[in-house]
């Protein structure tokens, strides 16, 4: 799968490092699936909501930040739409990105 952009996440971590890890092994993981469908998604990311055409929620770190992507299942390909905290994803209207 790959990812775009990879500096949207980098920009974010400036601001909230203590979600490097988990959002750096979010990409290494994402970078490496070869998902075909939703359903092989949830079958990694159990947790993660899914939104029309084909958006997902992940929740990061124990949900204290939410990643948003649109995924292209058969380009393999995964846009970040937005990265936040839990308080910042309360204020945007998630299917509407």
């Amino acid at each position: 799968m790959r990812v775009i952009s990879r500096r949207t996440l980098r920009e974010f971590l400036e601001k909230h490092a203590t979600c490097e890890e988990q959002l750096k092994a979010w990409y290494r993981e994402t970078e490496k699936a070869s998902w075909k469908n939703i359903n092989e998604l949830k079958l990694e990311y159990p947790n993660a909501s899914i939104l029309k055409d084909n958006k997902i929620v992940f929740n990061i770190k124990g949900n204290r930040y939410r990643l948003i992507v649109k995924i292209n299942f058969e380009f393999q390909i995964c846009w970040i739409l937005f990265v936040g905290t839990h308080a910042e994803y309360d204020k945007i209207i998630a299917n509407e990105l």
